[in-house]
């Protein structure tokens, strides 16, 4: 089963990332985060196989947060999260500092759950 660290301001994209995770059986819940910042030091004691980090948070944005992430483990699974759709400068920076994949709000719950398989 892969842990993965949910990191979202928001309690309701956290909770439905949640119940998508829940409802495979092959994903567990290692913690949430609200920031980036909250992030970094959960990534050391959660340990977790996957991050799935929202790009917009209050504290440490996700683009911030990724580039000290991978600075600490270059190989994390990290998949960045956002509202913002598949295009623009902010989505291609994710890829360049290390994201494995974007997906996109609102969850498409077998698309989530098919990204997260194969990493």
């Amino acid at each position: 089963m892969k842990k993965v660290l949910i990191v979202d301001d928001s309690i309701a994209v956290a909770r439905q990332l949640e119940k998508i995770l829940a409802s495979s059986g092959e994903f567990e819940v290692a913690g949430h985060a609200k920031n980036g910042a909250e992030a970094i030091k959960m990534k050391q004691t959660t340990k977790p196989d996957l991050i799935c980090m929202d790009m917009n948070m209050p504290v440490m944005d996700g683009l911030t947060a990724l580039r000290t992430l991978m600075a600490m483990d270059p190989t994390a699974k990290v998949v960045m999260v956002t509202s913002l759709g598949g295009v623009g400068d902010k989505f291609a920076e994710a890829l360049r500092l290390g994201a494995k994949t974007v997906i996109s709000k609102p969850f498409d719950t077998e698309g989530v759950l098919n990204t997260l398989r194969d990493l």
